[in-house]
């Protein structure tokens, strides 16, 4: 373990990119050993990147919450975004209902409470730094210069921006609301000269969506909406 910490702190791109590509490879995997693994994966997905996310807490000096007027709002806008954008336009894969957790163990099982709390957690605490990191520390700033670790940013480059915004966007599903969720992050950032507000933005985000899938899903409303997961 300490030969990895060890490079991660000799290299600023390693401690920005690594955790994110190992949860990347394991969501990948998700499903691989029949449907259950999906999620029996994705928990073991977030015990790993928690890991990968203690372990370059003190070499990321961004990877700080921080909580603002602007990161509330925004949050809560791309959530909103999230849901109008949920109309009929081709998608990069058909919307599943893998997360249908009712359906797969029962209504009335502890394994449905137990996975829909993981994941809930998991999107909101684990997701927002890993990802917020990778894009807005890491990526953004590699495509402004070279010297990507001494750019500072509130940097706007156009170029940056839209690739940036496109490459998040087309990890999503929902990509369309994905490429407008990361362009309204990184105009967020770019504001507050932080990542931290597009941490604490992307976590309500999240936060907000995955309480809105479960009460939609566990039988309050008339149409579920699993495929929001």
């Amino acid at each position: 373990m300490k030969g990895l910490t060890d490079k991660l702190q000799a290299s600023p791109l390693l401690a920005r990119a690594l955790p994110f590509v190992v949860f990347l490879v394991l969501t990948s995997c998700q499903g691989s050993l029949g449907q259950e693994s999906h999620y029996w994966i994705y928990t073991a997905k977030c015990i790993i990147g928690a890991w990968l996310a203690w372990t370059t807490w003190p070499l990321v000096s961004e990877m700080r919450w921080a909580v603002s007027l602007e990161a509330l709002f925004a949050g809560t806008l791309v959530f909103t975004i999230w849901l109008v954008l949920d109309v009929s336009y081709p998608k990069l894969s058909q919307p599943g209902n893998t997360w249908d957790l009712p359906a797969h163990f029962g209504t009335g099982s502890a394994m449905v409470w137990f996975f829909a709390a993981m994941r809930i957690t998991g999107s909101t605490l684990l997701v927002p730094l890993l990802e917020e990191i990778f894009y807005r520390s890491f990526l953004y700033r590699y495509i402004v210069a070279p010297n990507w670790i001494y750019t500072p940013h509130n940097q706007f480059n156009a170029k940056a921006f839209l690739v940036t915004s496109v490459i998040f966007g087309l990890t999503h599903q929902h990509w369309l609301a994905g490429v407008a969720c990361g362009m309204i992050y990184q105009l967020l950032v770019i504001r507050t000269n932080r990542i931290g507000d597009a941490i604490t933005a992307h976590a309500i985000t999240n936060l907000l969506l995955g309480l809105w899938v479960v009460t939609q899903g566990f039988g309050f409303a008339e149409k579920k909406q699993w495929y929001f997961w």
